[in-house]
């Protein structure tokens, strides 16, 4: 399973999303320190109804909790948008 997949993966059972888009935009990166260790950057979009009950700062904590034993080494960076 690559990054991309495993993100989808994750974001899935944890949350059960209505809606969910993962991007992979580590080519948008190249030169960018982070991009020459290794590590990746995405993009996540997602509609989940456990998510919207929660303040912006407590459903992002949540997102990144699901990738600790990942960043900073194979992701180095999740933007996050929540609809």
């Amino acid at each position: 399973m690559n990054k991309l997949e495993l993100i989808i993966s994750r974001l899935q059972q944890a949350f059960s999303p209505e809606s969910l888009e993962v991007i992979d935009e580590s080519d948008q990166h190249i030169g960018h320190a982070g991009h020459q260790g290794g590590g990746r950057h995405f993009a996540i979009v997602i509609s989940a109804v456990s998510l919207k009950s929660l303040s912006r700062v407590a459903a992002h904590r949540k997102i990144y909790a699901l990738f600790e034993d990942l960043i900073p080494k194979e992701i180095h960076a999740l933007r996050i948008k929540i609809i």
